[in-house]
């Protein structure tokens, strides 16, 4: 009989190996750890990225480096939002029991799952390897972090202040490691290695994540519709449309890609639109826009988080001073109206409605096209309308009267769970809808004790009732 011999290991596979060596090492030393040493080496993690000097320092790197959105925008990320998403867990019970069922007489124990293995966009490269590690650590994980090449150094920047705040709290530092020298290769070896996969960035990783036989989360595609009803605050309306499209030049997957306006404040929220900074774009200009927003069916990277003034040169738009975004006017949706897709830029396509109804159904057929499960946002002060928008809409996520590219992922405004992950469902095509943190990186040990009194299965005719007739 013939032993074939086992397939040589590529040297990224060995390399990756290696990675994944070291972080479970590093993970068995604090799989018993108390919620007070957790709590210590993610607060430790937060504040070596977002004290003051730090935050800046990071926020000008990641600009300089990916040439992706803009200073304000990453400021806001690596000081704000870390801060906001620490809050968010340092209070949650994340180590041994962590809930007591009474009534089902259940208790629930938080296990680690050991080495998670992350992936980085380079949209958004400075706050979420924080987010992910903190999320990854408060569950007693170690995590792997693999970053697009266009941020490898903004993700080498990061990790090592991770590592260092780690190291001052007398923990190992391989509880967050880096791949410095990214590739699809080293990627892919990852995710196989894993333990579990948190992916974030383009849909083909997505599904490579999902297809690498490790369990994963994964996110779909971003492309946020905004109703705007007549019951809406027009004024503040436009002002958080505004912020929310401008923010980090539309980096986020949950900026306003469409606005779906009634008929009736149509001129006027257009009036105010354009208050704020939007530019109309008429039909020529929509042309010019369109063929460089689009290579091939794809969105052309050089146009992705752009300032208005650099895509008005790649247009040959004459864009007066003072404009941040393009409002450009749409009727449809699908393949023969790409503006209805995401356009991750500054630009948004408005549209014209006469009731909710209408509203509804445009909403559901441009996430048909793209973004089904994402997340949708709604001005107005009709709670009967804000209520039919959640129940008619496949989407995940209503922000209601908020701006929507900082609102999706938590907020100190709302109640959302804060994370840079957010989950699609079946719509599109992920294994969860809710906004992604630490509870989905561990695993729960369920213990059952009987209960004092026994349930009762009643009799058949209070059971089944009427429909026992039915079978006469």
């Amino acid at each position: 009989m013939t032993v074939q011999a086992p397939i040589a290991q590529s040297a990224d596979a060995a390399e990756i190996a290696a990675l994944i060596e070291r972080s479970r090492k590093a993970q068995a030393q604090i799989a018993n750890y108390t919620q007070a040493q957790v709590d210590e080496l993610i607060t430790a993690m937060v504040w070596a990225v977002c004290r003051p000097g730090v935050a800046e320092e990071i926020a000008q790197f990641t600009v300089d480096e990916t040439q992706l959105g803009n200073y304000e925008g990453k400021f806001l990320k690596i000081s704000k939002k870390t801060r906001a998403t620490l809050v968010d867990i340092i209070d949650d019970k994340s180590v041994d029991v962590i809930e007591t069922d009474p009534v089902r007489n259940i208790i629930k124990i938080a296990k680690p799952v050991g080495v998670i293995g992350a992936l980085i966009p380079c949209t958004n490269p400075e706050a979420t390897p924080v987010i992910k590690s903190i999320s990854a650590i408060k569950g007693r994980n170690s995590i792997v972090l693999a970053p697009h090449p266009r941020s490898k150094l903004t993700n080498k920047k990061i990790v090592g202040l991770l590592r260092e705040a780690i190291k001052a709290c007398g923990a190992p530092e391989d509880l967050v490691i880096g791949i410095d020298v990214p590739s699809m290769e080293k990627t892919e070896a990852l995710m196989k290695q894993c333990d579990r996969i948190l992916a974030t960035g383009g849909g083909a990783m997505v599904s490579a994540a999902y297809s690498s036989g490790t369990p994963a989360l994964g996110v779909g595609v971003g492309n946020a519709v905004i109703t705007v009803d007549d019951t809406a605050n027009l004024d503040e309306a436009a002002e958080k449309i505004r912020i929310s499209k401008t923010l980090d030049l539309a980096a986020s997957c949950s900026s306003d890609n469409s606005v779906v306006a009634f008929a009736s404040i149509y001129d006027q929220l257009l009036e105010k639109l354009i208050a704020e900074g939007g530019y109309l774009v008429n039909e020529v200009e929509k042309q010019k826009l369109q063929e460089i927003i689009w290579e091939d069916g794809h969105v052309n990277s050089a146009i992705v988080a752009q300032p208005a003034s650099k895509i008005a040169a790649m247009a040959d738009i004459d864009l007066p001073e003072g404009k941040t975004f393009y409002i450009v006017p749409e009727t449809g949706a699908g393949v023969d109206y790409p503006f209805s897709g995401e356009k991750m830029s500054v630009v948004m396509a408005f549209y014209k409605v006469a009731d909710m109804d209408e509203a509804i159904a445009l909403t559901n057929a441009i996430q048909a096209y793209q973004g089904q499960g994402h997340s949708c946002g709604i001005y107005s002060y009709s709670d009967d309308n804000v209520l039919r928008y959640g129940r008619e809409t496949r989407t995940s996520r209503v922000m209601v009267n908020q701006p929507q590219a900082p609102s999706n992922s938590g907020n100190i405004w709302n109640g959302m769970r804060q994370t840079f992950s957010l989950g699609c469902g079946s719509w599109g095509g992920n294994s969860t809808n809710n906004n992604i943190t630490w509870q989905d990186l561990v695993n729960i040990t369920w213990i059952s004790k009987p209960l004092e009194q026994h349930k009762v299965i009643p009799s058949d005719e209070e059971l089944f009732g009427a429909v026992m007739s039915k079978f006469n």
